[in-house]
């Protein structure tokens, strides 16, 4: 049966269980009327998600940003602070940085991972010692960084490290699951991310104390007093208790959820491996990927642009790899520690079509697409 093309193939879009899990959880919502602003939704929310991935403590917040900006807030980085961030990421990883009123210093990424190069780190604090705040790493497309270097790295200068998790819950590194490593972690639930509650994040951390002001923070920091009595900044960041329900809906599908993502992987690297000069993303034999994104890397004669555009012709979304942060408009005054990699994935990447909905026609349509070009 020929394929729709006025039906789009996305990236990553959201997708409900089949079982019906999320409704049951909004249903209850409504039935109780803790529509907002909390409720049992997002209490379960924080202590299944918390469970799930092997952490002490949770804050369900409106997204990921806000829960990096909480951390950072936590961490206590404060204006003039330096935190390194890597270069390879998209920019909510860095804006909270600037909400603080921080100076990020961007670190380059490494072949091995994709993810921050532990050796450009280590320059990283050469450079800036005492004047480091904290170490903001990343997990991209579901790959895990090469963490134990990096903890090293952050304990032997005394800096908070935080793992901005959104695009890897569920991947393990060396058995632990990313976003527990660090001294806090970060998960996003986006609409294109592995599991989704429309927009959402949570925040997590072993330090009972620091989540409880991170919740507080998050609901105006309003304190205990019969009137609105505010000694502390606040924002407006927790969840709702009817996303919340999506969420736990969504979590009990995450498994399932990270089977087809690495099938659709392996389906890729099935068909399209032996094409003349095309890499996928690393896999280590430490790192259980959830696999976000099946990413490749091309070095010949077809270019990212060739596939992104070939794919659209025909209703597909791919996409180019991250532009790294020093590349950008806005960041590109701060420092930039390392060399031109994270600049090569960037120029020779592409993300390929990864939606965990597709049928193994739609691969194959996606693949033959591709081989047309060689």
């Amino acid at each position: 049966m020929p394929h729709n093309k006025n039906i789009r193939t996305y990236l990553s879009s959201p997708h409900m269980s089949a079982e019906g899990y999320e409704m049951q959880y909004i249903q209850e919502a409504f039935d109780t009327n803790w529509i907002a602003p909390l409720g049992k939704n997002v209490n379960e929310f924080e202590n299944e998600l918390a469970t799930k991935v092997g952490a002490k403590h949770a804050a369900a917040l409106v997204s990921g940003t806000a829960a990096i900006h909480l951390a950072l807030k936590a961490a206590g980085v404060e204006e003039g602070d330096i935190v390194f961030c890597p270069t390879l990421t998209f920019s909510a990883t860095a804006n909270p940085i600037i909400y603080q009123n921080a100076i990020p210093v961007f670190i380059d990424s490494d072949y091995e991972t994709w993810n921050m190069d532990p050796k450009a780190l280590e320059a990283a604090f050469e450079k800036y010692g005492d004047r480091v705040k904290a170490v903001l790493v990343v997990h991209l497309y579901g790959l895990s960084a090469d963490m134990d270097p990096i903890v090293e790295l952050c304990r032997k200068h005394n800096v908070t490290l935080i793992e901005d998790a959104a695009e890897s819950l569920g991947t393990t590194y060396k058995g632990k699951h990313t976003g527990i490593i660090g001294d806090y972690g970060i998960f996003s639930f986006n609409g294109n991310k592995i599991i989704t509650t429309s927009g959402g994040g949570m925040l997590i951390s072993d330090n009972e104390e620091r989540i409880a002001k991170v919740r507080f923070w998050a609901t105006q920091s309003r304190d205990k007093a019969i009137h609105y009595q505010h000694s502390e900044l606040g924002y407006n960041y927790r969840m709702s208790n009817v996303l919340a329900g999506i969420g736990r809906g969504q979590l009990r599908v995450l498994d399932q959820r990270i089977a087809k993502k690495k099938y659709i992987f392996e389906f890729y690297k099935s068909e399209l491996g032996g094409l003349e000069r095309v890499q996928f993303m690393p896999i280590n034999e430490w790192n259980q990927p959830n696999y976000w994104l099946s990413c490749i890397t091309l070095h010949g004669k077809v270019r990212p642009l060739d596939i992104i555009e070939a794919l659209e012709k025909e209703n597909i979304e791919s996409r180019p790899i991250w532009k790294p942060m020093h590349m950008q408009p806005f960041f590109e005054k701060y420092d930039y520690i390392g060399g031109d990699i994270s600049e090569k994935l960037f120029e020779n990447g592409v993300c390929l079509t990864s939606d965990t909905k597709m049928t193994d026609g739609d691969l194959e349509r996606v693949c033959g697409i591709i081989k047309r070009l060689w």
